[in-house]
């Protein structure tokens, strides 16, 4: 029961609150309130038991649905300062002629500027955690801090780069894990499989067992991937992940679409967390066929919901992301009962919390997490009339329907309007940019895409 001996730091009331049971079943309370003291859920109770409650701030939330804030699991935070100028291409055109001779032109105010715009497109969609993987990463954490968004970042690296590229990626981690008072984690972050050597992958795993760090890493991200590590290599990316050793040390791979069915005595047999993390958009834009959730969920590993960057997806909506998983699901495994709204929204919150090593900490409106809320209203014509309150959040809500964003109790977005962030100045200073992000002229690239 609430504390009644001090006020709340905020209490939200009359909500429809998303909850769920011991097995991560989801499930739903009405007429609920939510209060949140020292940046915790202290309880998620009846809304006329808090009536009386003192707070520092409250928030009337009728109409609306309180859910675990949403977590986007990979993406590039960065490069929406790339949107929509690399369309209608397979992907090696895409990365070869495209993104990677544009990202040479960046400069770190450059990334600061689109991490500052992604992190306000996340804030007003309802990302409250989100997982990055990109480079000047201190950049990346500047946002965050400023943002008041909760963010776990890698510096990313190729082998291409020598020992340095490791050696700055560990650096940035050891400095920045528990930075924005404990709102940033870290991560060590090797570009792929098939851009970094099975040498530094071994000793990628060395430096994350010794110094207690997860590894956030793109493998398998097609078929056509694995199919080229089968015929150089003799073994799938999820096997070079494994010789390795970074399924003993904790490790999120992002997208896995070339997963085989070959890998899962694998993944079952690693000691360490194992993460899995799908874009669903980002695989239709290029003709990938989909993750292979029913796999991985057959052996227990974590599938969590992500966008990637906006350069391949165009939007940070995570909401897409979780309807297009649910009905992707269905077409790939041609079983309309597989992946139901439930368990869509069950892939958004304890799935994903799991994915990113933070089950216990977000994911879930419960005593003792983090207090990572939004409130969502259901009252517009595209959502009612309500027969499902999990199918309308899966599959009516758009992103603009999120009223209002609280990152460990405070509230960065109310009724649609930023807090943190000054959104139209970061957008007016990225247009004087843009020509000279746009050009390719150089000849240069920051690597080469052969999958």
């Amino acid at each position: 029961m609430p504390d009644a001996a001090r006020p709340a730091d905020l209490v939200i009331t009359g909500c429809t609150a998303l909850v769920h049971d011991d097995h991560d079943g989801v499930g739903f309370t009405e007429d609920a309130a939510i209060v949140v003291r020292d940046g915790l859920i202290e309880t998620v109770t009846a809304a006329g038991a808090v009536a009386d409650l003192p707070a520092a701030e409250r928030i009337d939330a009728r109409g609306q649905v309180a859910m675990p804030g949403l977590i986007n699991c990979h993406t590039h935070a960065p490069m929406v300062v790339f949107r929509g100028s690399a369309e209608d291409l397979p992907a090696e055109e895409w990365f070869n002629d495209r993104i990677w001779p544009a990202e040479t032109n960046l400069t770190d105010r450059d990334v600061r500027l689109g991490a500052l715009l992604a992190c306000a497109e996340m804030i007003r969609g309802g990302v409250t955690t989100f997982a990055d993987h990109y480079f000047a990463m201190d950049e990346v954490a500047g946002a965050v801090e400023l943002s008041g968004l909760r963010a776990n970042l890698g510096w990313a690296y190729f082998s291409s780069q020598g020992p340095a590229g490791r050696e700055r990626s560990l650096d940035f981690a050891l400095r920045r894990r528990g930075a924005a008072g404990g709102r940033i984690t870290t991560s060590l972050a090797p570009h792929a499989t098939y851009t970094v050597t099975d040498a530094d992958l071994r000793a990628t795993a060395d430096l994350a067992r010794d110094h207690a760090l997860p590894v956030h890493i793109h493998a398998a991200e097609n078929r056509e991937q694995t199919d080229n590590s089968l015929a150089r290599h003799g073994r799938t990316p999820v096997e070079t992940l494994h010789r390795a050793g970074l399924l003993d040390v904790g490790v999120l791979i992002a997208h896995g679409t070339g997963i085989l069915e070959r890998d899962l005595p694998v993944l079952s047999r690693g000691t360490g967390r194992i993460g899995v993390a799908t874009a669903p958009r980002g695989y239709l834009r290029f003709a990938w066929d989909p993750t292979p959730v029913r796999l991985l969920d057959s052996i227990g590993i974590p599938v969590g919901l992500a966008t990637d960057g906006a350069a391949s997806n165009n939007s940070l909506d995570v909401w897409e992301s979780m309807a297009l998983t649910a009905l992707v699901q269905k077409s790939a495994e041609r079983d309309p009962r597989w992946l139901t709204a439930r368990q869509a929204l069950g892939h958004a919150t304890t799935q994903s919390a799991r994915a990113l090593g933070m089950a216990g900490q977000v994911g879930r409106l419960a005593p003792g997490h983090r207090a990572d809320v939004i409130l969502v209203d259901v009252t517009g014509p595209h959502v009612q009339p309500v027969h499902d309150t999990a199918a309308a959040l899966v599959h009516s809500v758009r992103a603009g329907d999120v009223r209002t964003t609280v990152v460990d109790g405070r509230v960065l977005m109310r009724d649609r309007a930023l807090l943190t962030l000054d959104l139209p100045g970061t957008v007016a200073e990225l247009r004087t940019r843009l020509p000279a992000l746009r050009n390719r002229g150089h000849g240069r690239r920051v690597q080469r895409y052969d999958g």
